[in-house]
């Protein structure tokens, strides 16, 4: 990561001035969103500028590809990319480094052009683009994401080692550099502190592996690390030269098979680290690093000459004078004619939105992105003013719910107040900003998403069931539709179609989670949860055997309850009292507006404007006892649901694409079942039946 210089502090410091001049000077470019394959990319610096952050992003995202030997890579989070033409806006949402001068911490702008942002809904990325390859300061944490979404579980040496790595990516329109020292980079992939060079510059990992005695590799294999350290200390460790330089053996010998068997042994199986290493590569502990050291003696003079050429502005040595092997510099993957990209312009005030969005996120800047947010929120638009001359020329006959809604401001401000609520527990308050969202903007597949997260946190803080369960699944089925890599939807529909009864699906939704994204620990203590409440005790074991000793305090703990609950039920066939929340019952509460809502969205969604015919009719919910089911006219079917006011008549015109809640498939053979069905209304007794959930 970049070592900053002096610049951005004085850039900061003289922005309004410089910021003045250039108001005067000329225009900002429009608001543009870009689109290419994976990534999302919103900027203000032009198009060209736009497409090629698109272009690099992709062509690290298949640089990685390679060295993992995978064909596809997951993105199980969405990630938006925020591109800005100045550097006042970049610094004024970046974070800040908090540093030691003359005894006392200080705040100052960060150093790199560059910050990646993670986040439980999704991940950001802010460039300042008025940097040239401002993109490589973000290359090392670029390549951890991908490596949480993509890799099992590993150790701290392989995740930091493959990560420093890759942070030395120099990727252009034709090429691809990739092996040198990362701290012999230019400016651009220095350190996040804000440390000076001009003084005692901290020393390449090279220097440290020649000047200090290593570590064992028993030793690094086994040593615990502190991940905050990368942006709170330094990297310039023997810990993180060690690691870099055995990744760079192990990949140049091609042995990353050996290195998924060596974690499968260890982590896994439990084996002692040297009899893995003796396993998996066929070699003695001591013999590894030995060739390891061997390997390193080799490239550090190659390395050092690479650097050297740079410094000289002298052409580096090509790949054919290299060691045999060594794939230094490689063709690009992907190039300018090989991706896809399109753009769209983006309004000023959803760009506006999207940058108050990540300031929230950021301690220092939360204030000011509030304050933006409201204002955006509260602020009538051109629209809002039309509505209101409509309202205000009403007929006395007119339908009220043809009027326009009393939501007023900006739809993506409000849903991003609402998930800000979420996270600080404020569940009313997000209520209210869900429903003026969905009136604004009823097809914003995120607000089916934040809503479901919405209806399990507060079941959660109140100890009691989750409301509106089937419209839950319903949303969480069409955020997958959506985003097909989205993770956490599979997993919060693994936990609806738990609470809901339906074990088998919970299975298959939860399953799909984990291979998503298989280092999050939550969703495996959700699957273990499946196992217990289905009774597979031998796999939940297996489970919560690893979780119990888990470095997340309170995964460890969560497992620990588990495992006494699970083993009251085992043994005297009831759930344990004391690990088990206690469940109140369900009080009235704001989620009642928003299922009232959901058929508004549903037939928003599937209809436009343009659109005069469609089924408008909403969605009703209702619980009973299922009959039985006619098959007789197949595909069609007609399921005969008694309910305590009714006996519905509902018609599937073909059962095959019914939606199946709680089971695998639909059955004709169903009887006596109690269910709960969504269905759109045709008489008092009669429908079509939209899902159908087992309970």
């Amino acid at each position: 990561m970049p070592r900053p210089s002096l610049i951005p502090l004085v850039l900061a410091l003289s922005a309004p001035f410089l910021c003045s001049m250039a108001a005067s000077a000329a225009e900002p470019n429009p608001w543009i969103e870009i689109h290419s394959s994976h990534f999302t990319v919103v900027t203000d610096a032009g198009e060209k500028k736009g497409r090629e952050v698109a272009l690099r992003f992709e062509q690290m995202r298949a640089v990685f590809a390679t060295l993992l030997g995978k064909e596809h890579l997951h993105q199980s989070i969405p990630l938006t990319i925020l591109a800005f033409a100045n550097d006042k806006t970049y610094y004024q949402v970046a974070p800040l480094a908090h540093v030691q001068q003359q005894g006392q911490l200080q705040a100052q702008p960060i150093g790199v052009p560059g910050f990646f942002l993670a986040g439980e809904d999704q991940d950001f990325i802010a460039l300042n683009l008025s940097e040239e390859e401002s993109w490589r300061a973000v290359a090392r944490d670029f390549a951890s994401m991908l490596l949480n979404y993509n890799y099992p579980p590993a150790q701290g040496w392989f995740d930091e080692g493959l990560a420093e790595y890759f942070s030395s990516i120099h990727v252009d329109n034709k090429q691809v550099e990739l092996g040198a020292d990362p701290e012999l980079l230019p400016s651009t992939t220095q350190d996040l502190l804000g440390n000076q060079r001009d003084t005692h510059p901290p020393k390449s990992l090279t220097e440290l592996l020649g000047a200090q005695v290593w570590l064992s590799l028993p030793d690094l294999f086994t040593m615990k690390h502190d991940t905050s350290s990368r942006n709170t200390g330094t990297r310039h460790t023997l810990y993180y030269a060690e690691s870099w330089i055995v990744m760079h053996y192990l990949l140049h010998e091609q042995q990353l098979p050996e290195t998924g068997a060596y974690f499968n042994l260890v982590l896994n199986q439990h084996v002692p680290v040297e009899d893995a290493i003796q396993k998996a590569y066929g070699m003695s502990s001591a013999q590894l690093e030995q060739a390891v050291k061997d390997y390193f003696q080799v490239q550090s003079a190659l390395l050092t000459a690479v650097d050297a050429a740079r410094q000289t502005n002298s052409k580096a040595p090509s790949a054919a004078n290299m060691t045999a092997g060594q794939a230094y510099q490689f063709p690009v993957p992907v190039g300018p004619d090989d991706s896809v990209i399109t753009s769209k312009p983006i309004p000023e005030a959803d760009a506006r939105a999207l940058y108050a969005e990540v300031q929230i996120r950021i301690p220092e800047r939360r204030e000011a992105g509030l304050k933006t947010l409201h204002d955006l929120a509260t602020a009538p638009t051109a629209a809002d003013k039309k509505f209101e001359a409509r309202r205000e020329e009403k007929r006395p006959d007119q339908d009220p719910d043809q009027l326009p809604s009393n939501a007023m401001g900006n739809a993506l401000a409000h849903r991003i107040l609402a998930w800000d609520h979420i996270q600080h527990g404020e569940f009313a308050d997000a209520v209210s900003e869900f429903k003026d969202a969905s009136e604004l903007n009823p097809r914003d597949m995120w607000l089916r998403y934040y809503v479901s997260v919405l209806k399990y946190r507060a079941a959660q803080a109140s100890h009691a069931d989750i409301q509106g369960l089937a419209n839950m699944m319903l949303d969480l089925r069409s955020v997958l539709e959506w985003y097909p890599e989205f993770a956490d939807a599979y997993d919060l529909l693994a936990v609806a179609r738990n609470a809901g009864g339906g074990p088998t699906a919970a299975l298959q939704a939860e399953r799909a989670a984990i291979g998503l994204s298989p280092r999050d620990e939550r969703y495996v203590f959700h699957l273990a949860q499946i196992y217990v409440n289905d009774k597979k005790w031998d796999a939940a074991d297996v489970l919560l055997d690893r979780l119990k000793t888990s470095g997340n305090p309170q995964i460890a703990t969560l497992a620990r309850d588990l495992i006494e609950q699970a083993g009251t039920e085992r043994k005297y066939g009831i759930a344990g009292s004391a690990p088990a929340q206690p469940k109140f019952a369900p009080q009235k509460s704001p989620f009642d507006v928003l299922d009232e809502d959901a058929a508004k969205r549903e037939a928003a969604e599937k209809s436009s404007p343009s659109e005069e015919a469609g089924d408008k009719r909403p969605t009703r919910f209702s619980k009973g006892r299922l009959v039985a089911v006619d098959c007789t006219q197949a595909p069609a079917a007609i399921l005969t649901v008694a309910t305590e006011s009714a006996t519905l008549k509902l018609r599937a015109s073909d059962y095959k694409s019914v939606v199946v809640i709680g089971a695998d498939d639909f059955s004709c053979d169903w009887r006596d079942r109690q269910v709960t069905v969504n269905y759109k209304p045709g008489g008092a007794k009669d429908g079509d039946l939209v899902s159908v959930e087992m309970r």
